[in-house]
Order: C-alpha cells, then sequence, then structure tokens
C-alpha cells in the first residue's frame, strides 16, 4: 500500500469492516447486537452484571446484593463466595478442557512446556501447599518478582487459591523499587527466580531480591526460589528455599479457599510523577467477572484459539489478558520469555508461526519498533494463522495502526484498539470486532456497561470534534476498590479532579479525548501532555502522529518547553528508520510535514535525533523526563519504572 494511498484512507476516516464470516462466528455479531447489550447495561446495570455472574462464573454462595456505590467506594457481590483460581482451572477439568493445553510458554533460549489444564492445576495446587508451608496464611500479602516463566503465573493462581493477595513487581524494576513495593504492602514471602534472560542476558534477579531484602522489607520472613537460569547465587539458610526442593515433598490437593466476593485479590503498584507508587487494589468477584466477559467478547475467543499478549505478567495487562480473563474462559494462553533482538529480531513471529498463534494483542510501540526493524522479518514467516490483532498501552498512531493491519494481518485481521488502564482492571473503550466498523487512530465505543464521556473541566459534556476529559459516569465490576493504606489519595486523585455540578462523582482517567460524529472516542494521551502554544492547545499525540507519518520517522515524543510569549513551544525527540543519518536539512523537512499536516501552530522549535526514547519497562514513552531535559531542568520524581537510565545519559550528552 502506498504512502498516498494510506494518506487517502486516513484524510477520508475510512471504516475498515469485519469479513461476513467473522461476524457470523463471533460472540457479538453486528452493530445492532452492540447497541442491545450496550442499551440494557445503561439502563439496568445491576441487571446486566447479575444475569452475567450467574452464567458465566462459578460461585460457592450466590451474593447478597449486586451493587453498594457509596461514591466513590463499590462494593461488588458483596457475601458471595467465589475464588478464582478456581474459575481458571478446577471447573476446566471435567470434560475436553482437563487434557486441553492452558499454558504454551517459549522461552528465550528456545526451551518451551505446554501445560495442560490437569497440568496446570496440580502444579498451582503443589505452590499453594509450599506458600502456606512457608507460613503464609489467608489475608498475608506475597510479593512475586519473576521472569517470563510458567512458575510466575502459576505463583499468583497459588495466591488467589488459598486467599493471600499477591503484588507482582515487575522482573525488571531496581532493588530499591521492590524494596518501597514489598514494605508499602507488608509482604511476608517473596516468590522470584535465580534469573531470567531477556536479550540474550542474564537478569540477576535472586540478587535484586537480596539487595532489597537488606535495605528494608523486615516483613518479608521467607523467599522462595525458582531454578530458571542456573547461575550461582546466594541463598540465606532459613530463609531462601528452593521450589524444586519443596516441590518433591508437597501435596498436590489444595482445595480452593472459599473468598468473599469483595476479599483482596492483588495490589499492583503503578507510578506517580511525585511521591511513592500508588497501590491499586483489585477484589475478587467483580474483578474475575470482568476479565472474563471482557476476554470473550473483545478477542472473540474460541475453543480452539491460540491466544497470545505479549505484556508481562508484572503489569496489569498479563494479570488480566494472560493470566486470569483467559484462563477463566478455558481458552489457551501464551507467554513468552524474549523479545525482538539483535540476534533474533524476528522472534515474534517464530513464535506465531511455531504455535499457529490466532490471536495476538501488544502494545503500540512495540508494533512501531517493528515497523523500524523492517517488513522483511515478518515477510519471512507464515503468519496465517492470525485472525484477530490488538493494541494496548497507548494511542496507536493511523500510519502504525496500518502498518499493522496491512504487514502483520495482511489486510484481513480486525484490530481491536483497546483503552483502559491499570485501575479500570479491565478493558474500557474498544471494538468488538465482530460488530464494529473501525477507524484507524480510534478505540471506537465504550465496551457495554461502561458509560464514558469527554468533559470540560466543570464536568459538562463537550461537543462532538471537541477535546476534552476522558470519563467514566457509572461503577463497573472490574473497578479498583481503592489505594492500599490510603483511601483519602484514591478519592482525591480519581473522584475529586472534577466536579459535575450536579453532585454525581465522575471517575476521571487522567487522559484527554474526543468524540466525532459518530459517537468514536479518540484518545489524545494523558492531560499534561497537553501543550498550549499561544493559547491553542494541542495534543502531544496529535503532533507525534503526524511526524510518524514522515517515512523517515520510527518513533517520536513530543514535549512543550516554556516561552514568554507564547506559553510554550514545541520540542520534539526522534528516532529515524534504520539506515537513515540526523541532518539539518532532515529537520526541517520535519518541521515542514507537521505544518502541512496540521497547520503552522504545530510547527516544532527544535527536533531533537536520538537512537532511543526514555520509555517505561512497559513500553510506554516518559515524557515527563523529555519535558524536564527540553526545560534545561533537574529531573525529580519517580524514575523506577524507567527501563534504561543509559539514554537518559545520551540525551543529556546531546
Amino acid at each position: 500500500m502506498s504512502q498516498a494511498t494510506i494518506e487517502s484512507i486516513l484524510h477520508e476516516k475510512r471504516l475498515f469492516h469485519p469479513s461476513e464470516d467473522f461476524s457470523n462466528r463471533a460472540h457479538i455479531k453486528n452493530l445492532d447486537e452492540y447497541r442491545q447489550l450496550y442499551d440494557r447495561a445503561k439502563t439496568d446495570p445491576e441487571g446486566f452484571w447479575e444475569e452475567l455472574a450467574e452464567t458465566e462464573l462459578h460461585w460457592f454462595k450466590k451474593w447478597e446484593r449486586v451493587l453498594d456505590w457509596q461514591p466513590p467506594f463499590a462494593q461488588w457481590f458483596a457475601g458471595g463466595k467465589i475464588n478464582i483460581s478456581y474459575n481458571c482451572l478446577d471447573r476446566h477439568l471435567n470434560g475436553d478442557r482437563k487434557d486441553k493445553p492452558a499454558l504454551i510458554w517459549e522461552g528465550e533460549p528456545g526451551d518451551s512446556r505446554i501445560f495442560t489444564y490437569a497440568e496446570l492445576h496440580r502444579e498451582v495446587c503443589q505452590m499453594a501447599n509450599a506458600i502456606k508451608e512457608l507460613g503464609v496464611k489467608k489475608g498475608d500479602r506475597v510479593g512475586i518478582y519473576m521472569p517470563m516463566i510458567p512458575s510466575a503465573a502459576i505463583a499468583m493462581l497459588a495466591c488467589a487459591r488459598i486467599g493471600a493477595p499477591h503484588t507482582v513487581v515487575f522482573g525488571g524494576f531496581s532493588a530499591e523499587a521492590l524494596k518501597d513495593r514489598l514494605e508499602d504492602a507488608e509482604a511476608k514471602l517473596v516468590i522470584t527466580a535465580d534469573g531470567g534472560w531477556r536479550k540474550d542476558a542474564i537478569v540477576p534477579l535472586k540478587d535484586q531480591v537480596d539487595k532489597a531484602l537488606e535495605a528494608g522489607a523486615p516483613g518479608v520472613e521467607n523467599v522462595l526460589v525458582v531454578k530458571r537460569t542456573q547461575q550461582e547465587i546466594s541463598m540465606q539458610p532459613g530463609r531462601d528455599h528452593w521450589w524444586h526442593d519443596l516441590q518433591t515433598r508437597v501435596s498436590a490437593d489444595c482445595p480452593a479457599e472459599e473468598m468473599d466476593s469483595e476479599d483482596m485479590l492483588f495490589i499492583l503498584y503503578t507510578s506517580g510523577t511525585t511521591g511513592k507508587p500508588k497501590g491499586v487494589v483489585h477484589t475478587t468477584g467483580g474483578y474475575n467477572l470482568y476479565t472474563h466477559v471482557t476476554s470473550k467478547w473483545i478477542f472473540d475467543l474460541r475453543d480452539d484459539d491460540v491466544y497470545w499478549c505479549t505484556a508481562d505478567v508484572g503489569w496489569i495487562t498479563g494479570h488480566s489478558y494472560i493470566v486470569y480473563g483467559p484462563l477463566s474462559n478455558g481458552a489457551t494462553t501464551l507467554m513468552y520469555e524474549g523479545a525482538p533482538r539483535a540476534s533474533n529480531p524476528g522472534c515474534l513471529w517464530d513464535v506465531v508461526q511455531k504455535y499457529g498463534v490466532t490471536i495476538f494483542y501488544t502494545a503500540p510501540t512495540a508494533i512501531r519498533a517493528l515497523m523500524k526493524l523492517g517488513e522483511q522479518h515478518p515477510d519471512a514467516r507464515d503468519l496465517s494463522s492470525l485472525r484477530l490483532l490488538g493494541t494496548v498501552g497507548e494511542p496507536i498512531n493511523p500510519e502504525a495502526w496500518m502498518w499493522y493491519h496491512r504487514v502483520i494481518g495482511g489486510g484481513k485481521c480486525p484490530i481491536v484498539d483497546t483503552w483502559w488502564q491499570t485501575e479500570t482492571g479491565g478493558v474500557m473503550i474498544t471494538p468488538l470486532p465482530g460488530a464494529t466498523p473501525t477507524k484507524p487512530g480510534s478505540c471506537t465505543l465504550p465496551f457495554p456497561g461502561i458509560v464514558a464521556d469527554v468533559v470540560d473541566a466543570e464536568g459538562e459534556p463537550v461537543t462532538d470534534e471537541s477535546g476534552g476529559y476522558l470519563v467514566v459516569r457509572q461503577p463497573w465490576p472490574g473497578m479498583m476498590r481503592t489505594v492500599y493504606g490510603d483511601p483519602d489519595r484514591f478519592r482525591r486523585t480519581y473522584w475529586e479532579y472534577l466536579r459535575p455540578q450536579d453532585g454525581n462523582p465522575i471517575y476521571f482517567a487522567g487522559d484527554g479525548a474526543r468524540k466525532d460524529e459518530e459517537g468514536y472516542f479518540w484518545v489524545m494521551g494523558r492531560v499534561d501532555d497537553v501543550i498550549n502554544v499561544a493559547g491553542h492547545r494541542l495534543g502531544t499525540m496529535e503532533v507525534e502522529s503526524a511526524l510518524v507519518s514522515h517515512p523517515a520517522v520510527a518513533e517520536a515524543a513530543v514535549v512543550g518547553c516554556p516561552h514568554e510569549v507564547k506559553g510554550e513551544e514545541i520540542v520534539a525527540f526522534v528516532t529515524l528508520k534504520e539506515d537513515l543519518d540526523a541532518s539539518e536539512e532532515l529537520e526541517n523537512e520535519l518541521k515542514q510535514h507537521v505544518v502541512n499536516e496540521i497547520g503552522a501552530l504545530a510547527r516544532p522549535k527544535e527536533i531533537r535525533f536520538t537512537e532511543e526514547l526514555p520509555k517505561t519497562r512497559s513500553g510506554k514513552i516518559m515524557r515527563r523526563l523529555l519535558r524536564s531535559l527540553a526545560s534545561g531542568e533537574e529531573i525529580s520524581g519517580d524514575t523506577s519504572t524507567l527501563q534504561d537510565r543509559g539514554v537518559l545519559e545520551k540525551l543529556r550528552g546531546g
């Protein structure tokens, strides 16, 4: 597809419709069916969710009340007894799914393993008994600091099985960041590994745990260690225990605890611009239902699918859409330890080809990185098994959407561009692939049961095509319940930023968005990523999209820099595609390209070329660090999520 054709499609806002065959086989088959579900959920939310809870999940005891809403605190299905580990495993053991692959795992060096539902159930029960043997009781918190190996998912399910809330800390975090999270969660046990593989190198996880525990986290009494990379590590007698030693002597019989629907399931930490990370609390029943239903309808899960979400289990995407959502549906979910690297830039496509992956869910950042590596890598593999693609983590620029659709999907796969957050528990705005015509760059329409809107600073709805604050007006089962240990912070951060005149609290997501004339949502990025140039508000995503639409640009990040007259000016950080060199001529060409795409108002004051951009370990660009660099300020705030501190040093050095 030529650049001119792509530009024509984007200019016309052309709709991409699912094929008739896809729609006929889908769970939700057309827009009329979607609208009926949406209208019913909006007018009778409790009836809508109650029916799904009754038909989709196993409960030991039915709830006393569907929803107790004391804004901003919600209780869903309170009094109901449930266990998410049971819903993910035990209920699939009676029938054909017992011997069906539940978890496919591919290690970076090429080792692999496939667990059936029966085998995964046995492993989870054994680890649950080992955790209990190490003194963990119902209600005790457990820290999980693991590579992308099966034991990470097994540990999560084992904790859920015995009612011990887990806090998974991404394996790329520093010892200091790990310590802070273990201390805040008051963890009693840490589950880790000797190390993990990442881009042909060993990440020494146990060493980081040792440093974290030397520096603090006095509540940790034991460390359970899985052997993965085989290098020599320190094992403290009495505190550190090898999993393979315990596994030989614990029973594979561990009945699931009957948990109250509102019992805590996990704490997951998100970073703020200042202060300590926020411990987002999710509870059991509502989260189980919401991740189950969103997985089923958004990914149109079928019994023969091989579903692959490329996230790490250390992030909410891994929790909801690698482990809990897919397994609750009895699906086959895939985990991959590795990442594209110099020794194998096409490794993702090797995995798709090897296992016949049918559903592929990844981040726009990853898509742009794959674009930069070139089409020769996917072109050299058989990707014909793919039937559905998805994106998550940030707004996707339309050019990357088109590349994904054309090169990876072969022009035949619907793309579900999903918007959601750690705090929401599951996807909030998304296409339903058999029903929703899609537009490149738009996450389209709210999921049934989600009443989303775009409002002004007074909480009043804005007109079509006007930018504003993205909010949610009604509670939903997957919503976070509080910030761990700090309910006032929960109230202030999410429910008091905007105060509508009618007095009804609304959840503010922190993102800006607009709706078009067809009601489609276009997320513009964080509201602190809006630049005010001479009184005109420009979303960074809009300018970044313009830059990335230039054939020389692989990735771009745009920030505002203070200006005494205009208020702010635009500074762009740009990485180029392979084999292209930065030059003054190219800088001028890119500035003019932005003018052509948006207008003279959006012309960047400066373009800084860089080999890499500072990103979190989940792939999000850390624009606040770039703002500090552009303004010549000292970098402050939480940088624990930064993937590579060397990138900052290179940018500082010009």
